[in-house]
C-alpha cells in the first residue's frame, strides 16, 4: 500500500492507515480543534480520521 512519507500515523483503526508501516495513505490531512481556542495537544485531532 502506498503511503505518504510526510504523515506518520500509528492509528491502526483508521481507514487511511498504511497496513505495512506507521504512515498515512492520504496526500494531506485536516487538523481540527475542539474549542474555539486550542490550549493543549488534546484540543486538536486529525479531522481526516475514518473508522475502518
Amino acid at each position: 500500500m502506498n503511503h505518504n512519507d510526510s504523515i506518520g500515523c500509528t492509528v491502526n483503526e483508521c481507514k487511511h492507515h498504511c497496513k505495512d508501516d506507521n504512515f498515512c495513505t492520504l496526500n494531506k490531512i485536516e487538523v481540527v480543534k475542539h474549542d474555539c481556542a486550542e490550549k493543549t495537544l488534546e484540543c486538536t485531532d486529525c479531522g481526516s480520521f475514518k473508522i475502518l
